[in-house]
């Protein structure tokens, strides 16, 4: 596992978690790298400070916890893995025509709706223009099943 520290062109600040450096570099050729604040589709990586892992070194100097414990973790993946619960159960999937779809509820040729589904970056870069807001879902493949 690969994590980035990124940004995008107006320096939002995020970090990218990647299964390798030669799937970074695909996403980021095929501009699959989504600002998460902006929408932006120009993103770089950020120069980072190499991580040492120092078996000796079984103490911070300042006194705290370099790293989050597991189970803040284990919160964290949980209140993640809720946030997609909901999604998943209070919106329609409307698969690969989801940029279709949400442009007919933005134009008020279909009643409002909770939509999710598949767009490229190129379609949601295009909703943007026409002030439609999307959200990413952090999810690489929807889930055939309900999740735990």
């Amino acid at each position: 596992m690969k994590v980035y520290n990124l940004a995008c062109e107006r320096n939002h600040r995020f970090e990218g978690w990647f299964a390798s450096e030669e799937d970074f570099l695909s996403q980021s050729a095929g501009r699959q790298i989504i600002c998460p604040v902006c929408d932006s589709l120009k993103v770089g990586k950020l120069p980072s400070a190499p991580h040492l892992n120092l078996s000796a070194a079984k103490s911070n100097p300042a006194g705290g916890d370099a790293g989050l414990s597991s189970a803040a973790v284990a919160q964290f993946q949980q209140r993640l893995q809720d946030v997609v619960r909901h999604v998943m159960e209070n919106t329609e999937d409307v698969g690969a025509g989801f940029a279709e779809e949400a442009r007919r509820i933005h134009y008020k040729e279909v009643p409002g709706h909770g939509i999710r589904g598949i767009a490229s970056a190129e379609q949601c870069e295009e909703l943007a223009e026409e002030g439609i807001d999307v959200f990413h879902l952090p999810l690489s493949i929807p889930p055939k099943r309900s999740l735990q």
